[in-house]
């Protein structure tokens, strides 16, 4: 029922956007006496919120074109390399790339959101390495025939990716794949597997979130498991590919996220109206490609969504030392040569400061010089990975930890190939 009340507000929506929009073109069609003045301008500017803040939104592309390095501008090739039936692993990179250039799996959140949120995480790392991107698909287009999708599976995904870029790579995880990030750095290591990341960084990651729990995580443990399984959990109708599969909608993970902070996002509308009053157009457009992006949303597989609710939320398995992958038990003493850099925002409201941190406490047998943490100040989640701060602080400090660690000392004491330093 949840999905197909969802699906006729949709279809209402949807007109009412239609009709908005086409209703602001024509006031503000220059053809028509005193267009562009007084009230009409104020009618069409708030015709065109509303039209914006209810249009349907699909899968957005990365359309990152070009890059700028150094003074030069290079062309940006994107590929698929690998493909899955829940990701696509994507390559990103340009001519510019020195040889030996870092290569970075970049772990994009399976959140509700699409690997496009990381769109400026990707354009900054690219200027001194070659990127990889998990590319989440949206589950209610996954067929049922393709199975289901867990904890255990991503880990497994995460191995795959790494296997297909080789040894010497290095790993980040923005925010919620920190754990799965996390725990296949351990599988590797206690393999000694040979593509194990050199370095793994994890930023706003709920690594144990018994640490400056927030909101987030106070609503993740104020219901027993049963309730999310019973009451965020839903069945795909039969209009989409994956029919009959149980997720957990994007469109209500978007609300849950939006009521959090409703007052901003309607002071952000109402800013965004008095812009396209004023004419203010860089301004209005920068507030909508924000949102075009921010309500892009996808559904999630139920297991998966489950099963992060009951490990990493209420019994912090991983921190803990009782996570279990495939029936093993991931042991993080086992991470002993992959250097671990975790970053954290001052004002994270959704991955409290010490949550990615408590990482450094659980790999005892990591040396000491194998580890770092930074506070980004003034920073909150998403400006840990996008905007300014992201581009002139943080990035920097990725960028100096993977030239740090571009090789590995194997067992004998001989070096790995060695990594292009960034600088």
């Amino acid at each position: 029922m949840l999905y197909k009340a969802y699906e006729i507000q949709r279809s209402l929506l949807n007109a009412s956007s239609a009709w908005a929009s086409m209703m602001a073109d024509v006031l503000n069609d220059p053809r028509l006496p005193f267009s562009g003045f007084g009230p009409n301008q104020t009618m069409a500017s708030a015709l065109d919120v509303f039209a914006h803040a209810t249009a349907p939104r699909g899968k957005p592309a990365f359309g990152i074109r070009t890059v700028h390095v150094d003074g030069q501008t290079h062309a940006v090739h994107e590929t698929t390399v690998m493909g899955r039936p829940f990701c696509d692993l994507k390559r990103f990179t340009h001519d510019g790339l020195p040889d030996g250039a870092p290569r970075l799996l970049l772990v994009a959140p399976m959140s509700g959101h699409y690997a496009t949120l990381l769109r400026g995480t990707v354009e900054r790392l690219l200027e001194r390495a070659e990127v990889y991107v998990t590319d989440w698909a949206d589950a209610k287009y996954v067929p049922l025939a393709e199975g289901h999708f867990d904890l255990d599976d991503y880990i497994d995904y995460l191995i795959a990716f790494l296997e297909h870029i080789g040894p010497e790579a290095h790993m980040m995880a923005v925010c919620q794949p920190s754990v799965p990030a996390f725990a296949a750095t351990a599988v590797m290591g206690a393999q000694k597997h040979p593509c194990r990341p050199l370095t793994l960084t994890m930023m706003g990651g709920p690594i144990d979130t018994r640490e400056s729990p927030t909101a987030v995580n106070d609503h993740a443990i104020a219901k027993p498991y049963v309730w999310f399984k019973h009451n965020v959990i839903t069945t795909v109708p039969e209009n989409y590919p994956g029919a009959g599969r149980q997720v957990y909608p994007g469109f209500v993970q978007l609300t849950s996220f939006m009521s959090m902070n409703l007052g901003s996002h309607m002071m952000s509308h109402y800013k965004l109206f008095q812009h396209m009053v004023q004419g203010a157009e860089e301004s209005a457009e920068a507030t909508k490609r924000f949102y075009d992006e921010y309500r892009s949303v996808c559904d999630l597989p139920a297991e998966f969504y489950l099963q992060t609710v009951d490990v990493v939320f209420q019994r912090h398995a991983l921190p803990q030392g009782e996570l279990v992958h495939r029936g093993s038990a991931v042991d993080l003493a086992a991470i002993t040569d992959t250097a671990i850099l975790c970053i954290e925002g001052e004002k994270d409201d959704i991955s409290g400061i010490g949550q990615t941190r408590a990482a450094l406490k659980v790999t005892p047998n990591l040396p000491e010089a194998m580890k770092q943490y930074y506070l980004a100040e003034e920073v909150g989640h998403y400006g840990i990975f996008n905007g300014s701060r992201w581009r002139k602080k943080v990035a920097p400090v990725v960028e100096a930890w993977m030239a740090r660690h571009g090789t590995r000392t194997d067992m004998t004491g001989k070096k790995g190939g060695k990594l292009t330093a960034v600088q």
